[in-house]
């Protein structure tokens, strides 16, 4: 069997992980330790992110022709991918804060719907909160004037009760 025959289910495989993704990071994982990267893919399958290493050619061979053609010219070293497809900030965001705690690991570009991101739009897309947190401000913003008015009005009619019970 030809080496392109044999090659060419792993390209099919990152095709699929990446086609209808939110977004997808490249990351050099060169230098971590087995429990840390062990640490690392516990965390990212828990955020519902799907963490693999491919070969910096196969993912090439993948990218082209797709939204994420722009990483091809990041693809150098020991490099893996994070790819989610339902939250779009959820690899950088847990990357990110894995690497305060790993400094060997190095967020190198992504692609979030289609748009390339070097390594400081990598790290500012890692700080957009989730959508739950965002849903949660935006609930707690909606419901502080409310309860600032109920807050009032409690206090008015206690004072009118203290008002009349002194009379």
């Amino acid at each position: 069997m030809a080496k392109v025959e044999l090659k060419k289910p792993v390209v099919e495989e990152i095709s699929s992980v990446i086609a209808d993704a939110a977004s997808v990071v490249i990351v050099n994982y060169s230098g971590l330790t087995v429990e840390q990267d062990t640490q690392l893919r516990k965390s990212l399958r828990e955020a519902g992110v799907t963490y693999k290493v491919y070969k910096n050619t196969m993912m090439n061979f993948a990218f082209k022709d797709t939204p994420c053609e722009a990483l091809c010219k990041d693809l150098e070293g020991t490099n893996a991918i994070a790819v989610s497809k339902d939250d779009a900030t959820a690899p950088a965001r847990v990357l990110a804060k894995f690497a305060k705690t790993a400094p060997k690991l190095e967020l190198v570009s992504g692609c979030v719907e289609g748009v390339y991101y070097d390594k400081a739009g990598v790290e500012a897309l890692a700080a957009v909160p989730s959508r739950e947190e965002l849903l949660g401000k935006l609930l707690g913003s909606i419901q502080s004037p409310i309860t600032n008015f109920a807050r009032v009005l409690s206090q008015i009619a206690e004072s009118k009760g203290e008002t009349a019970a002194a009379e």
